[in-house]
């Protein structure tokens, strides 16, 4: 049996985010209407093609900064 140790000699460097309050109000915002849309889903009434859709305006009308690691 072979053992290796796995090592990260080279980490990734990791981006600070400084957010306002407003800035956090709308991530917020955003994550409620986002919460609230996939209930529709799931209850039926909107499709996916409306859930993608109502998903993009939401982000722009909220700007969120962590929708770059939301699905």
């Amino acid at each position: 049996m072979n053992i290796f140790q796995v090592t990260d000699n080279n980490p990734i460097p990791s981006e600070t985010i400084k957010m306002t309050n407003s800035q956090m109000q709308k991530e917020a915002d955003y994550y409620m209407a986002q919460k609230l849309l996939k209930q529709l889903l799931s209850a039926g009434l909107i499709s996916l093609d409306e859930f993608d859709k109502i998903t993009e305006l939401n982000r722009k009308k909220f700007s969120p900064i962590l929708a770059k690691i939301m699905p």
